[in-house]
């Protein structure tokens, strides 16, 4: 028998702060591992993947087929601004086809949603990219519009709808968007939009295909020379990072602080790049993380954890529906270590038994 009161006093104490409302001992639940931190998530998806020889540079443009293999860069934004990187974060690559999603975002912000709905329309198509057949069914067999500005022949009317009074002025506002989404100024790879220029026929034919339904109002042969320009201009892995960035937390660029889109308008954004952002694989990559994204045959994946972060990689080895196959296993685990599925909502906390 313990004689002390105090010693008494005190095993009582502890006692009753281990008793749970029903009288039984409750034992104390382990805190849970807290998530990875943005750079430790970084550097483990670098290491694991800088070695992986899978996949090819796109060659249909024959600048991307010298891009070096190799190149592998990692960028993370959070609200703060604050970058982590890991890679070769300043070498330069095509944007390509991820610049489809700021041109679309500056129609959206100049025009409205319902510019972009009744014009081209949100819809996947569920054919490559650059299909012709998806015109003609829309215009011959659904009556109206069944593609995205993010497929080719919506991208491309999407340009076509870009304001301004001539084609130079046009182009301002297409390079001043990326510009304050990157959060600085940008330039062309001119080799790139030479070369693009020199075998874009396809595209060309898309132009006047859109400009013979209605879709494309007036020239169509500025419409594909500007969106050819805009595919070239140069980024690399941080200022894609940015860019997706501004999109995660409600079109203010985390790192310049500069609003650059309503909020309002960055949903309907993250909405066409979540069901038509990956070509072909767009399901399976929503599927697999939950996150909107948009990729780019020069290499580049763009992803947006609203509220959380925004993320890019550039890697060029690409697989066969054209997306970065370095790019899309690194930005997934570390979407998974940090949380970054939207969809992954907690489960509502226990109600205490009576």
């Amino acid at each position: 028998m313990i004689r002390n009161p105090w010693v008494r006093l005190t095993l009582m104490l502890l006692l009753m702060l281990c008793m749970g409302a029903t009288g039984s001992v409750v034992l104390a639940k382990p805190a849970s591992a807290p998530k990875a931190s943005p750079q430790a998530a970084i550097d483990q998806a670098y290491a694991k993947y800088k070695d992986l020889q899978e996949g090819k540079n796109a060659d249909y443009i024959p600048a991307l087929a010298k891009v070096d293999p190799n190149l592998f860069g990692i960028a993370l934004v959070t609200a703060d601004g604050k970058v982590y990187t890991a890679g070769d974060v300043s070498t330069e690559v095509s944007i390509q086809s991820i610049s489809k999603v700021f041109t679309m975002a500056q129609v959206i912000e100049d025009q409205g949603p319902d510019a972009i709905l009744k014009t081209t329309g949100v819809d996947a198509t569920g054919m490559r990219f650059n299909s012709i057949v998806s015109v003609e069914q829309a215009y011959k067999t659904l009556g109206g519009p069944e593609m995205n500005p993010l497929v080719n022949p919506g991208a491309i009317t999407a340009t076509s709808m870009v304001q301004g009074a001539t084609a130079d002025e046009v182009w301002a506002k297409i390079m001043q968007v990326h510009n304050d989404c990157a959060g600085r100024p940008l330039k062309v790879l001119e080799d790139v939009y030479k070369s693009e220029s020199d075998t874009n026929q396809r595209n060309q034919a898309i132009g006047m295909l859109m400009y013979a339904y209605g879709y494309i109002k007036a020239n169509p042969a500025q419409a594909v020379d500007l969106y050819t320009r805009q595919c070239s201009i140069g980024v690399n892995a941080k200022d894609l990072a940015t860019m997706a960035a501004t999109l995660a937390f409600g079109g203010t660029n985390p790192v310049t602080k500069k609003q650059v889109f309503s909020s309002a308008n960055v949903p309907k954004i993250l909405a066409v790049m979540a069901t038509a952002g990956l070509y072909d694989d767009s399901g399976k990559w929503l599927y697999a993380t939950g996150l909107p994204a948009k990729s780019g045959v020069g290499g580049g994946i763009i992803a947006v954890s609203p509220g959380k972060f925004g993320i890019a990689v550039v890697a060029p080895p690409l697989d066969d529906a054209g997306n970065s196959v370095k790019a899309q296993r690194a930005i997934t685990d570390i979407s998974n270590a940090l949380g970054g599925n939207p969809y992954a909502a907690k489960a509502p906390a226990a109600t205490a038994s009576k």
